[in-house]
């Protein structure tokens, strides 16, 4: 492993010594893993605020779908770029940038006053997560010795990017409730993230070393074809969430998407400095891990949409209390981080990993098996006022959803961690930045596609659910002349819709994922002794 050296506060700077050990590494992790998880929070920290943002700017519906996926569309598209922006211009230096600029547009964002200046914050927010993300990830990579320790700094790592998504929900629930000062709850989930970014850009050249510039010439033709290309496929999952896969548009950004990508590789294949060096695609762990990377965050993304909006719109729960109902899922994300990464020195990637997966698709698969009485006659029986206003008040939290949730999470640490040590393994120095830009990418363009597959077949059984529901409940009205709330009507058999759909879509997430662990028991082959070394990789690996 190259030199590394660890910036003292005073400005005097100490190489690492070989164990690994340096009174600033603990610092340095804590720095890189609070920029990690401002970056993942923000992904779902608007979501429940979503309505009242919506009500405030005088968004319509059809547009606030933009304030999540204009920053997912940015982060994804641009994540090659920023890792190897990184990679030549100074990681500190990339991820300081990133930071500055991700505050500076969670500024403009909590002080929008229309729909054009949020969306177009969202959009800013996305490239400042682009450029520090990839970066954090690569400075973890240079910062660590192979081993235990590189290990432990994983586990944090990974922990913070799993419970990122947790804790966003309870934060943007709570926050979403406040009004200090007659400023708009809502606006604080953008505001938060102000000072922790400006503080940690402050903090980073006090506590990280700077890595080795390599003035190389960017390559601009495969940048502009590969973020165009992911920008235009990312655009196309998401919209085939909301008008379907044969909808005219989305078949053109998909098969735009996918030439712009095919131009990219062709562009890579000759271009003396590349964007994306195909070098690093051709070893059999990291491209294991890059699959599977792809197909496990979204069954866990499908968690967070389906599940927060089934305990408020089903179960009847505030944005508050759905967001403390995901508490389960940090505190399960930290115990099963510490204990992978203690495994992590004793057992192949390939154990941990599938069994993780494996856990994670029995979670998704109970919680398939959520249920809800949606008989036209106990419908009909609520609607006249002889019930209460959701069909989900009968399910138990601590039997029904909390188990799973803390498994879900639990399976998600025991897979986060292996994959991502296997997957920035033996990267050469000079190329980790690009590497872990790779991996974050696997995870948003796999995120995006699978939540607008998962989508999609929720859709389907929702529209079916609500047309055959919906007839039955008039003939019952009609044959047994009740009085029934026209409103109460149409919210209960939405309620049963969406949980039709809702579960059907956990039901296909579980086997997403144990696909993934398929891929990983047949070809995750590396073993916990060689990831303990910098040492070159094993033939055949």
């Amino acid at each position: 492993m190259t030199d590394t050296t660890i910036a003292d506060p005073t400005g005097s700077t100490e190489d690492v010594a070989e164990t690994g050990t340096h009174k600033h590494l603990g610092w340095a992790l804590v720095l890189i893993c609070v920029a990690q998880l401002m970056v993942v929070l923000d992904s779902t920290i608007a979501n429940i605020a979503i309505p009242f943002i919506g009500k405030d700017l005088d968004i319509s519906r059809a547009n606030l779908q933009w304030v999540v996926t204009g920053y997912a569309l940015a982060f994804g598209g641009l994540l090659l770029l920023g890792g190897r922006l990184g990679d030549l211009y100074g990681r500190r230096r990339i991820f300081m940038t990133g930071l500055t600029l991700f505050a500076v547009a969670s500024g403009l964002g909590g002080f929008a006053q229309n729909e054009a200046m949020l969306l177009s914050s969202r959009a800013l927010q996305g490239l400042g997560a682009a450029l520090a993300a990839p970066a954090a990830l690569a400075l973890i990579t240079t910062t660590f010795p192979a081993g235990p320790r590189r290990n432990q700094a994983f586990s944090v790592y990974a922990a913070m990017s799993g419970v990122g998504a947790a804790i966003g929900l309870l934060l943007g629930g709570w926050l979403t409730g406040l009004h200090p000062a007659g400023i708009e709850g809502w606006r604080l989930t953008f505001l938060i993230n102000v000072p922790i970014g400006l503080i940690a850009a402050f903090a980073a050249p006090r506590l990280l070393a700077e890595s080795e510039s390599r003035r190389g010439q960017l390559d601009l033709p495969g940048a502009v074809s590969g973020t165009l290309g992911l920008i235009s496929l990312i655009y196309g999952i998401n919209r085939a969430g909301q008008h379907g896969w044969g909808n005219t548009w989305t078949v053109i950004f998909l098969v735009v998407g996918v030439a712009l990508l095919a131009l990219f590789v062709a562009i890579e294949r000759n271009v003396k400095n590349p964007l994306l060096p195909l070098r690093i695609l051709a070893n059999r762990t990291r491209a294991t891990a890059f699959v599977a990377m792809m197909i496990v965050p979204a069954a866990m993304f499908a968690m967070f949409f389906f599940l927060s909006q089934f305990v408020q719109d089903v179960m009847g729960y505030t944005p508050l209390q759905a967001g403390l109902s995901f508490l389960p899922f940090p505190f399960a994300m930290v115990f099963g981080a510490t204990l992978s990464s203690k495994l992590m020195n004793k057992i192949d990637p390939r154990f941990l990993a599938g069994t993780g997966t494996l856990l994670a698709g029995i979670a998704l698969l109970n919680f398939h098996r959520l249920s809800v009485d949606a008989s036209a006659g106990n419908i009909v029986a609520r609607a006249s006022g002889h019930g209460g206003a959701f069909l989900g008040d009968t399910i138990s939290y601590w039997s029904s959803i909390f188990p799973f949730i803390a498994l879900m999470a639990f399976g998600m640490s025991l897979t986060f961690i292996p994959l991502t040590l296997a997957a920035v393994h033996h990267v050469d120095e000079k190329d980790s930045g690009i590497g872990s830009g790779v991996l974050n990418t696997m995870q948003q363009v796999g995120g995006a596609l699978g939540l607008a597959t998962l989508s999609t077949i929720a859709t389907h059984y929702i529209t079916e659910k609500a047309t055959s529901l919906g007839g039955a409940v008039g003939a019952a009205i009609h044959g047994s002349g009740a009085h029934a709330d026209p409103a109460a009507v149409k919210s209960l058999v939405g309620q049963a819709a969406f949980t039709s759909g809702g579960t059907h879509a956990f039901l296909v997430g579980a086997f997403m994922i144990w696909t993934a662990s398929v891929v990983l028991w047949t070809f995750l082959s590396v073993s916990h002794e060689e990831m303990a070394t910098d040492a070159a990789p094993v033939a055949g690996h």
